[in-house]
């Protein structure tokens, strides 16, 4: 199975969902609040612009893997894990000052800049950045009554819920460490895998899976198969994530090409280059983590170093290793072949992806 195609034949198919939602959404939201109605087609705006639909792929392919059968309901309730995810990426575009997602003004930027024109001498940063957490909080709650008004049974959609509620703990978990690290500005390779482990790959890979395969009636026993197989390829995701970051095109980004080094993460490519690198080098790098005015002449010395230092290599081959280790415990789980053919291909996707 070509899991590339895929996944862009299932995006076709699920943003009709997202949009039919959303629109449903927004006409109620009418009746309410002006504000809230111009934000949420804001939102529309953004998750519309791009994204792979990776999490709510796996979220159906999960379904499939456990023997789901009834395709369109869960392609409907899939819409959850999109909803989810902007919610944490709305959130997430506050903690880290970024202004564009999918190209588009994200919704802080947006609403700052609204709060200039419309109360001039306030404080519109403030403006915009709180009009974001009360609309990413609205799209989080969104994404559960989805789940909760889904049609499967009482006990499976309790369970999927509850999961729902992990899956978000241990993605806070994961940007406590990421924003702790940032500001601590040195980490360790264990603690870096650490925070993908939650970050990442519990909530990219693991959580969708889990859900999935809940509503489709699967057992324990899948679902820590499906574990062994999502970690290793989630933190592998993460890893090629980080590399696109410094090394992509912003316009395939939707957002600047070294925001990650103008916001002073710490990557398993900074930790590494850190730890290979020359005294001249590491204190090249110090410099550049965090400097507001990065120029492009600074992105292509910081990519140097990282290819100098064999950080990329390392980084890349790392990724390698864990894709094949999630592709062996892949097979050992009991699961529908086509199920098993996308996830097997999406994993080698994680890898070879440009974004």
């Amino acid at each position: 199975m070509d899991a590339k195609k895929s996944l862009a034949e299932f995006k076709k198919e699920i943003d009709v969902e997202i949009e039919e939602y959303l629109d449903k959404v927004i006409r109620e939201s009418r009746k309410r609040d002006a504000l809230t109605t111009e934000t949420l087609r804001h939102v529309k705006k953004i998750v519309l612009a791009g994204g792979k639909r990776l999490r709510p792929a796996l979220m159906y392919w999960g379904y499939i893997a456990a023997g789901g059968r009834e395709r369109k309901k869960i392609i409907k309730t899939a819409v959850s894990i999109e909803l989810i995810h902007l919610f944490l990426l709305i959130h997430d575009d506050i903690i880290d000052r970024d202004c564009k997602r999918h190209g588009i003004n994200t919704i802080n930027f947006e609403y700052e800049k609204l709060g200039k024109k419309l109360f001039p001498g306030s404080d519109s940063k403030h403006f915009g950045n709180s009009v974001a957490i009360i609309v990413g909080d609205m799209v989080g709650a969104l994404g559960n009554q989805i789940i909760f008004n889904s049609g499967f049974s009482s006990r499976l959609i309790m369970k999927a819920l509850s999961r729902l509620q992990s899956i978000v703990s241990l993605t806070v978990v994961g940007q406590a460490k990421d924003i702790y690290l940032e500001y601590r500005r040195k980490a360790s390779e264990k603690e870096i895998l650490e925070m993908y482990e939650y970050k990442t790959a519990k909530y990219t890979m693991e959580g969708p899976l889990h859900l999935g395969a809940i509503l489709g009636g699967g057992d324990e026993k899948i679902l820590q198969g499906l574990n062994k197989f999502a970690v290793p390829v989630g933190i592998a995701f993460q890893i090629q994530d980080d590399i696109l970051g410094v090394f992509g095109s912003e316009k395939k980004l939707g957002k600047a090409v070294g925001s990650d080094i103008q916001e002073g993460k710490q990557t398993l490519l900074v930790v590494k280059a850190k730890e290979k690198g020359s005294q001249a080098q590491r204190k090249k790098i110090s410099e550049l983590l965090g400097k507001n005015d990065i120029t492009l002449k600074d992105i292509r010395y910081f990519q140097e170093i990282v290819k100098d230092t064999g950080s990329l290599e390392y980084a890349q081959n790392l990724a390698k290793k864990l894709i094949l280790q999630g592709k062996r415990e892949l097979e050992k789980i009991e699961v529908k072949k086509e199920a098993r053919e996308f996830l097997a291909g999406i994993a080698e996707y994680m890898v070879s992806r440009e974004i």
